[in-house]
């Protein structure tokens, strides 16, 4: 159908509700919303799909929850040469963060599971995600479901789904079940029933306090100097604040079940919230959410500020130093923990055999380069953590290499398999025990980080990015995209490219011989330009959002040259002028 008669279809139909209907009579003469509503279904992207919240195949609603769903189901059901009945009864797990409507899709997607007779495992209140990621294979559920957009404003919502080793599906089974999705073409055949009914049934089960303390068990396990946390913990302070989301519970607890005496949370952004009134953008890496936050870290004298997103997967921090607080980037609160946990579990021997440590390729190099200070195996993937999740069931399975840790520059990491995404809450957790460690040494983490400069190089990345929407907006990033892929620059600024990855087609070019060599990696609508000095650039149109990201990183002799020639590459690599 075209958007039009999609709209028709909506509008009139009495399968969708008067809510609804209404909701998009109100649009009547908005050509352009209409438009953009219809024009196409949501689809998974690196987080999976995700949308505003509102009426129509291109938006979050309940209709659209219920037939990805259905989609799910459909490819549960599917598979073959495995019992179904048993993988309908090991079941679905599902959670859902503080966001408008969150509560509501995740009972949306439970009783349409039930009603193609899977059990669904749903948490009685918010959880991070990474909690949903344990929570899968500690109850050996078959796949999972989370409720959440992550970062995005308070008009957002999102559905990202899990499989049983409790990553991100990835390829190829992310599009195995979205074309499961595309063959659901009436809504109306939609299965759903009374949630009454599916309690009784047994198939709607409630979880939440086992999982929590299992949670916590293992979270415990990654820690290296419990000595350390102890001789600290009654001199470290810490601000934290949840911006409103799902952190806010259990970064409290471990930090208290660890002992630290001093912790400060924000209160304005304590409680969940799904306006996110103190905060318009909720995202750790911007500047503004802060805030509050450095308000209330001046006023307790605090070594370090943490935010978590609102589904806690993501971690934010300031240190200080001297007067001021300094922000830290993702790379750089990565690198802190990365190098924390290789020196320290070589100093008391706790490294396991064959180490590995991956990380994606925009984040920063300085990762390969802790990697091979330590001796440790080093392993780029795609964007998007869902990749380095895949790497560790591949490591279990041909029993290769031990994962240490994984992290990516969008403020996401995980130390050990506990999970298989990037999780906040160990991530405050081993942050926390490097803080105590240079308290005990008379240091602050931002002197640790000026060390990690001197020995590894003075490594800046930045990122900018265009937003373009709409079909228009998705012709124009394909334009951008083609231009650069066609044409490549053999020079931005001072800085040479030597190589071009281009992971559409899988080829690396060497554009001095011209020679190439395959990826190795998945395909995926990324370039990435490698240049002279260890910098590089990239351009990837982004899964979930209308825009397109570009990402510079440079190695300088100084931390003012590094910044100049960080300004200096946005400029250059920029394709509007």
């Amino acid at each position: 159908m075209t958007y039009r008669e999609q709209y028709a279809y909506w509008q009139s139909d009495p399968y969708f509700d008067e809510a609804t209907r209404s909701e998009l009579r109100s649009i009547a003469d908005d050509e352009k919303e209409i438009e953009d509503r219809f024009y196409k279904e949501l689809e998974f992207g690196t987080g999976g799909l995700r949308g505003v919240i509102g009426a129509g195949t291109n938006r979050m609603n309940a209709y659209t929850v219920r037939k990805s769903t259905q989609g799910l189901a459909n490819y549960i059901i599917s598979r073959k040469g495995v019992d179904i009945k048993i993988l309908k009864q090991r079941g679905v797990a599902i959670a859902y963060d503080s966001r408008r409507m969150s509560p509501e899709f995740a009972d949306e997607a439970a009783l349409c599971l039930t009603a193609n007779g899977i059990k669904a495992y749903v948490f009685a209140e918010l959880r991070p995600t990474p909690e949903l990621s344990f929570a899968l294979r500690y109850l050996g559920a078959v796949a999972g479901i989370v409720i959440t957009a992550s970062h995005n404003p308070a008009e957002y919502n999102g559905f990202k789904v899990y499989w049983e080793d409790g990553a991100q599906v990835a390829f190829p089974r992310d599009e195995e079940i979205i074309a499961e999705v595309r063959k659901v073409t009436d809504y109306a055949a939609v299965k759903t029933m009374d949630k009454e009914e599916a309690v009784k049934s047994g198939l709607y089960q409630i979880i939440g306090a086992e999982i929590d303390d299992a949670y916590m068990a293992e979270l415990k396990k990654q820690i290296i100097n419990h000595d350390i946390i102890e001789k600290a913990a009654d001199k470290l302070k810490i601000v934290y604040t949840p911006l409103s989301g799902s952190g806010n519970v259990p970064v409290r607890r471990i930090l208290a079940e660890l002992g630290f005496k001093h912790v400060y949370v924000v209160p304005e952004q304590e409680m969940p919230d799904p306006e996110f009134a103190n905060i318009d953008y909720p995202n750790p890496e911007a500047h503004e959410v802060y805030e509050l936050a450095l308000k209330l870290a001046r006023e307790k004298d605090a070594d370090i500020v943490l935010a978590t997103d609102p589904d806690a997967d993501r971690l934010g921090i300031y240190v200080k130093n001297g007067d001021e607080y300094i922000p830290f980037t993702g790379n750089m609160s990565g690198m802190i923990i990365a190098e924390y946990i290789l020196r320290e579990r070589r100093r008391t021997e706790t490294m396991p055999p064959n180490p590995a440590l991956i990380s994606t390729i925009v984040t920063t190099n300085m990762a390969a380069a802790i990697a091979r200070e330590y001796n440790v195996k080093f392993i780029e993937v795609l964007t998007g953590f869902k990749y380095i999740g895949e790497q560790i069931k591949l490591f279990e399975r041909e029993q290769t290499y031990n994962y240490v840790f994984g992290l990516e520059e969008s403020y996401g990491c995980l130390a050990g398999t506990h999970a298989r995404d990037k999780d906040a809450v160990v991530a405050v957790m081993c942050l926390c025990e490097a803080a105590a460690y240079c308290k005990i040494h008379g240091e602050t983490l931002w002197d640790q980080m000026m060390k990690m400069y001197e020995r590894y190089g003075f490594y800046k990345e930045d990122q900018f990015s265009l937003t373009m929407k709409g079909i228009d907006g998705g012709r124009q990033i394909q334009e951008i995209m083609e231009g650069l892929r066609m044409n490549p620059p053999r020079r931005f600024g001072d800085l040479e490219v030597l190589r071009l990855r281009d992971y559409e087609s899988g080829i690396i070019t060497d554009l001095a011989t011209g020679e190439t060599v395959p990826s190795g990696l998945p395909q995926a609508n990324v370039l990435y330009f490698e240049l002279s000095n260890d910098s590089w650039c990239c351009a990837r149109p982004s899964g979930t959002e209308p825009k397109i990201k570009f990402y510079v990183a440079v190695r300088g002799t100084s931390l003012e040259e590094a910044e100049q020639m960080s300004k200096q590459l946005i400029v250059d690599f920029n394709p509007v002028k």
